[in-house]
């Protein structure tokens, strides 16, 4: 007997970002608030991370509030509705439910039910992440318009007197949504892992530990002179890769937009590249802070904000942290 033949989902060929949006913390936080537990000075922070402020949200915002009112900007500067969303993919590592996902309640929120939905957890690199998930999913006919959102509430995993990160780190959340396009608008993906250096950044303690040794809330620490030598030597090449991946150069691209990390992580990144002055380089680092997985659509909608660039333009973004998780692509601006 001659077995059937699948028929597989077919998609569209090429991709694009169709919308963008944006929200931070209400509360501003200078350096000066931060500098008594941690024996430090503005100064310091300025010259170590070129951090100004960071933006925190307050007790009654959760990161699910900030991660609806990104994905509505969005879906309104796309021109669409909740009801035209077919998959929702929420980046982020500060969402408290180990189930369900998060995705799945910002999906019914927006009006998007019965649309697919699920949480990724990649940390700074999870916002590329889930463009090159959503890349593939239109592309495959999964789905014709993607929800991606990167949403962090960093604040409520600050110990006050950590120096390794704690400072470092704000609140708020991007989205856009990925839908077709007659032109190719979202270059590959190029992404990878390095679990053998899992201790670089990291909780101090499981939640295990918190329940049956009363080890307290954990919070986040990192090994900053080892993520900053990886970030500098080993994250040039691969966005120089997602360059190549996607057959454009340095010059012809209009922005660069790394994870907002540590501005002098961005500066030698710039250095490697080689890239000239007329690319624009996002920091929106300085007033905002590490953001981890909302950072790169952050720095973007701020490059907008400030008329530093255009729908159409091209742009290289990357993003890196925890894990140690990387993924980077060259995508058309909406």
């Amino acid at each position: 007997m001659t077995r059937p033949t699948l028929t597989q989902a077919t998609g569209p060929a090429h991709t694009r970002i169709l919308g963008l949006g944006g929200v931070r913390g209400e509360n501003v936080v200078p350096n000066d608030d931060l500098v008594g537990p941690i024996d430090s000075s503005d100064e310091w922070i300025r010259q170590r991370t070129g951090i100004a402020t960071r933006t925190r949200a307050g007790a009654g915002t959760d990161v699910l509030d900030l991660a609806e009112d990104a994905a509505r900007a969005a879906i309104e500067n796309a021109g669409l509705t909740g009801a035209d969303i077919d998959a929702v993919i929420l980046s982020t590592v500060t969402y408290f439910h180990q189930t369900p996902a998060g995705a799945a309640i910002i999906a019914d929120r927006i009006g998007a039910t019965p649309a697919a939905a699920f949480d990724i957890s990649a940390a700074c690199a999870g916002y590329c992440y889930g463009i090159g998930q959503a890349d593939a999913l239109v592309r495959s006919g999964a789905a014709r318009n993607v929800l991606v959102i990167g949403a962090e509430k960093m604040s409520e995993f600050v110990d006050p007197t950590d120096r390794t990160i704690s400072f470092l780190l704000g609140d708020g959340a991007g989205a856009v949504v990925v839908g077709p396009s007659d032109t190719p608008g979202i270059g590959p993906t190029v992404w990878g892992s390095d679990g053998g250096q899992a201790q670089a950044i990291r909780q101090t303690h499981s939640w295990l530990a918190t329940r049956d040794e009363g080890a307290g809330w954990p919070t986040l620490r990192q090994e900053g002179q080892s993520v900053f030598k990886w970030a500098v030597w080993q994250m040039a090449p691969v966005a120089q890769k997602a360059l190549d991946a996607a057959g454009i150069t340095a010059d012809e691209l209009d922005a660069f937009i790394p994870h907002q990390a540590n501005n002098r992580i961005i500066d030698q990144m710039v250095k490697t590249l080689k890239l000239p002055e007329s690319v624009v380089v996002a920091r929106d680092i300085v007033d905002t802070g590490n953001t981890s997985a909302a950072s790169i659509p952050l720095a973007t909608e701020r490059l907008y904000r400030e008329g530093l660039v255009k729908s159409g333009d091209l742009a290289l973004q990357i993003g890196f942290g925890a894990g140690l998780v990387y993924a980077a692509q060259v995508v058309v601006l909406p």
